[in-house]
């Protein structure tokens, strides 16, 4: 199912995550999860944080140094980032996008996809990490999160348009690449159920260009 807004239909994805950063919002719960901690010391230059949700990390980045482009399904999280970056006079450009069709058009030092790239069918997940790899810079880095084969918590998820990775799939679409960190954890889930993500951080090769 999709829930309706103003004559628009809204993926049940971004239905849970609207809900969820609403909540945050007013109870203000910036905290870092656990992968944008693993993440802090990896990110410079000119970054990109695809499915940024609040924005807690892309805020930090821009707060070190980092230019910022974060962008979201979410309307109440990309307030909340322009709203924080306005009032810190942060380097962030915040914007509402689709990312079931966004393509990425710029190249960057860093990219970051937590949590984001199971959400799509699995043509277009392939298709957006391939991206990743085309548009970061030689010598820049990928910092990608995904949920993986054994997850049962699957509530957010509309069936059909999700993709659960291998647990050594992103290891393996990023042969090549100088591997500076991979993670593999659970979590526990409502109603007895799991979350099992893997997480890569990599390194492009000064010899690999990005896309012209």
């Amino acid at each position: 199912m999709m829930a309706h807004r103003g004559g628009r239909r809204i993926p049940r994805s971004v239905e849970f995550f609207e809900n969820q950063f609403r909540r945050q919002v007013r109870e203000a719960d910036f905290a870092l999860n656990p992968f944008e901690a693993l993440s802090l010391n990896f990110l410079s230059g000119e970054l990109l944080d695809l499915g940024c949700g609040l924005g807690n990390l892309a805020l930090e980045a821009a707060r070190r140094g980092c230019r910022v482009t974060a962008v979201d399904a979410s309307p109440s999280a990309i307030a909340r980032i322009r709203r924080t970056a306005q009032e810190e006079s942060l380097a962030v450009d915040a914007s509402v996008e689709d990312l079931a069709t966004y393509a990425i058009e710029n190249d960057y030092d860093t990219i970051v996809a937590i949590g984001l790239l199971m959400f799509f069918h699995r043509e277009r997940g392939l298709e957006l990490l391939e991206q990743i790899k085309e548009r970061i810079r030689p010598g820049g880095r990928a910092i990608v999160n995904v949920l993986v084969e054994g997850t049962t918590f699957l509530d957010m998820f509309l069936p059909g348009h999700y993709h659960l990775f291998g647990r050594e799939e992103l290891r393996e679409r990023f042969a090549g690449w100088k591997e500076i960190a991979w993670r593999s954890e659970s979590y526990p889930a409502p109603n007895e159920t799991n979350k099992e993500f893997t997480t890569l951080i990599a390194e492009k090769p000064s010899g690999i260009p990005p896309r012209g």
